[in-house]
């Protein structure tokens, strides 16, 4: 209701929390049987700690009928109203059963105790502020709790106790320690993050988590996947995959946060009304040591000791004596390495922007001179990209540059694809700043562009990538410079194809004629050609391309663009159904991926190689294969171009062997990680047939509207026909109309040679045969020209 009222975006799909809401089921069931009796559940603020326990409760009462009790203790000072938790719970209960019924499962008399906590039960006992009277409160509370669950499990939700007061934790200390009685469980949640080391529960914590019975349960961020899944749920749509990088880098998969910043209409903006959750505890800090963390702030959310007490000119002793209050109150994490962590980049970002214009300046050129007068000072391989960040918040436009294309390189060598991406951007925004740019760096304008497409290829980033495509062909003239030229149109062909654009061979044909010499780049430009004609089944003209491209890049000695060819010659073996040599020339390629060190020829052929061990019908191989691979794509910055890929070709094995709802978890994975169109229909198609396997027409329908397939789309591939053919006939088929799936194969077949591939052709011919049998009767002699073609 509170949400409802404050306008708060609340998923309505409970996101993740599978394994804790588990754990929370075993020790309710546990607890029945009387070996558990209490959970300690910690989480930090926002990270969805009532979510969790509000679901756990709502799974109780409806599967078991247990009786939830709820109580939340009270930020009121220091110390919290005494007992609160507890007289709410009993306030609930008296509303829901009467004090008469309740004073009923007491002892004779025993009521006057509770009377403390409510006036229902009438006057209270005369010593109530006494040890005895303390002592009966606890005994009565107790038998209550014991006699409650004589008829129905009981649990007991006590929210917030980082909050309690001193009465309320020593009647938890004391429940905690007696209840024995079976079918009773109390869940208690509290704010990890807020327990400094003076707070007086965390002894209490220490003390209960000693004792049988008292099981502690940690409940952590959100991953990446999740976050996308309950913005999903907010927004009713699943969200672009930069919306969701944005939200998730932002919130640290802090589900509150993350509702937040779509409260907020702008996934990059935090809303003023969580700045006192976010800056409440950095406030209550001493001076000194607020001072300490907004020069810390300028260093990023991790710092190391040594670079934090040279930027600060503080010794050893001041520095650790003004930090002391900040890593006591957990605003501050002791890391690694003698380094400092913000607990959250947000909080690190607010005590950042209260800098002055003037101190924000002088500290960032403060940390960029001291890292280039040592780069120990930073984590290995970090030095360029901090000296980027640095260098440009210190507004040294000359130092930015030269920085951030030095870091952009150092990207590239570690896979970093997307993040060498804003990095060349910023070379390019500040290059009318530094007259002498190219010279500095050296490479031009249109280098760096170049450069730019490379790193948005390499990770997906289409729209990006054809900007700098773009840009960089306006700036070159294909008569002085063919070669730069041809490279740039094959990238841009090739963003085309991602895209889901037709004719890209005749770009790629315009780029060949450019470079009519036998070089490297010829070379190169036969490579992307030769794939596009494998894929298209011009398996003849393709196969002489690679012949063409082997040649040269063999004489040339280069064996990066050799294993790209092997692998569009695999392409061809595979499309023309020669498995086993498919297999055999993949692993070629794998192999002179693996001593190249490159990650797109590895990807690529561990790729292959599983969709060719799944037409071989090796699934158990296959998916070995793919997790090793996305594994890889992982390690080399290719999640979203061949990382997908793996998973499409993984999903399609796990539809193939019927572990569909695998596949489909498989299909939402890849989903959420913003595939490019292509990858996007390709994962959408297996979708469609588990659902049509499922006979969930609905679904079925919804996917090849979007696909395309129902209005018959032209499509370059072979096997994206055939698999649009097979789709399409099937949803007929589904419908039960088998004249107008007959139709569809008539059409098909008659403008499209078909592939004997295994899972391509094979499948397509076992769908024809059933085609044919059901419209024989109506349509004899389609059925029979279909069946004999």
């Amino acid at each position: 209701m509170l949400d409802h009222m404050l306008g708060r975006s609340v998923s309505p799909v409970f996101v993740g929390r599978e394994e804790e809401l588990a754990t929370l089921s075993e020790a309710f069931e546990e607890a029945r049987n009387g070996t558990v009796t209490a959970v300690l559940l910690g989480g930090e603020a926002g990270v969805g700690k009532t979510r969790l326990v509000q679901r756990f409760a709502e799974q109780a009462a409806g599967q078991s009928d247990a009786l939830v009790l709820y109580g939340g203790c009270v930020e009121l000072s220091t110390e919290g109203l005494a007992y609160a938790p507890f007289t709410a719970a009993l306030r609930q209960l008296v509303r829901e059963q009467g004090p008469a019924k309740v004073a009923a499962l007491l002892p004779e008399g025993a009521e006057r105790d509770l009377a403390r906590l409510l006036p229902e039960f009438g006057e209270p006992s005369g010593d109530g502020e006494t040890e005895t009277g303390r002592a009966r409160l606890f005994e009565q509370f107790l038998t209550l709790l014991e006699r409650l669950a004589d008829t129905r499990p009981t649990i007991l939700l006590i929210e917030d106790i980082h909050w309690a007061d001193r009465s309320s934790r020593d009647l938890i200390a004391f429940l905690s320690r007696n209840l024995r009685s079976p079918q009773v469980l109390i869940l208690m949640t509290y704010r990890s993050d807020d327990l400094h080391r003076q707070h007086p529960v965390r002894p209490v914590l220490a003390e209960l988590s000693r004792v049988n019975g008292v099981l502690r349960v940690d409940l952590s961020r959100l991953s990446r996947d999740e976050v996308a899944q309950q913005m999903a749920g907010i927004l009713g749509t699943v969200p672009e995959y930069a919306k969701v990088q944005k939200v998730y880098d932002r919130s640290e998969g802090i589900p509150l946060f993350v509702e937040a910043l779509l409260d907020s209409g702008d996934e990059c903006a935090f809303p003023a009304s969580m700045q006192d959750l976010i800056l409440g505890t950095v406030e209550r800090l001493p001076e000194e040591t607020q001072r300490v963390l907004r020069i810390a702030a300028a260093g990023g959310t991790r710092v190391g000791h040594a670079l934090l007490a040279a930027v600060s000119g503080l010794s050893d002793v001041e520095l650790e004596g003004a930090l002391r209050p900040a890593i006591a109150g957990n605003v501050l994490q002791i890391a690694d390495n003698r380094a400092y962590v913000f607990r959250h980049s947000l909080i690190r970002e607010a005590v950042h922007e209260e800098l002055l214009p003037g101190e924000h300046q002088r500290l960032h050129s403060r940390y960029a001179e001291e890292i280039s007068r040592d780069r120990r000072l930073v984590p290995p391989g970090r030095a360029a990209v901090e000296l980027a960040h640095h260098w440009y918040g210190a507004r040294n436009d000359l130092w930015a540059l030269i920085s951030a294309w030095e870091a952009a390189q150092k990207s590239f060598h570690a896979f970093a694809y997307t993040e060498a991406v804003p990095l060349l951007e910023r070379v390019l925004t500040l290059w009318d700043r530094v007259p002498d740019a190219a010279e500095r760096i050296g490479a031009d304008h249109a280098a760096v562009l170049e450069r730019a497409s490379e790193a948005a290829h390499a990770g997906g980033e289409l729209d990006r990538g054809v900007k700098f495509v773009k840009a960089a062909l306006a700036e070159l003239d294909e008569t002085r410079e063919p070669d730069r030229v041809a490279k740039l149109i094959v990238r841009w062909a090739s963003f085309k194809s991602y895209k889901g654009k037709m004719g890209i061979v005749d770009d790629l044909r315009h780029a060949l004629r450019l470079v009519p010499e036998p070089n490297l780049a010829r070379a190169e430009i036969a490579t992307s050609m030769a794939q596009h004609l494998m894929l298209s089944g011009e398996i003849e003209e393709g196969a002489a391309l690679v012949e063409e491209g082997l040649s040269l890049a063999r004489e040339l000695g280069d064996r990066y663009i050799e294993g790209e060819l092997l692998l569009n010659l695999a392409l061809g073996h595979s499309i023309a159904g020669d498995t086993e040599a498919t297999l055999a020339t993949n692993l070629r390629a794998l192999e002179l991926g693996r001593q190249e060190g490159s990650g797109r020829l590895i990807t690529r052929a561990i790729g292959n190689n599983i969709d060719t061990l799944n037409d071989l019908g090796r699934w158990e191989e296959a998916l070995a294969l793919a997790e090793e691979g996305w594994l890889l794509a992982k390690k080399y910055g290719r999640i979203r171009v061949t990382g997908l890929f793996i998973l499409n070709n993984m999903a399609e094995i796990l539809e193939a062997i019927g572990r569909w709802d695998d596949a489909i978890e498989t299909i939402e994975r890849a989903l959420n990680l913003g595939p490019v169109l292509r990858n996007r229909k390709h994962l959408l198609r297996v979708r469609a047939d588990v659902a049509l396997g499922r006979g969930e027409l609905g679904l079925v329908e919804a996917i090849l509207s979007e696909t395309g397939v129902l209005k018959e789309r032209p499509e370059d591939f072979l096997q994206d026909i055939t698999n649009s053919m097979r789709l399409h006939i099937g949803w007929h088929l589904l419908k039960g109309e088998p004249d107008a799936a007959l139709a569809v194969a008539e059409r098909t077949l008659a403008r499209h040679a078909q592939s004997p591939k295994a899972m391509l052709g094979w499948r397509l011919l076992a769908l024809l045969t059933t085609v044919c049998d059901a419209a024989e009767p109506a349509a004899p002699a389609s059925a029979r020209a279909v069946r004999a073609q």
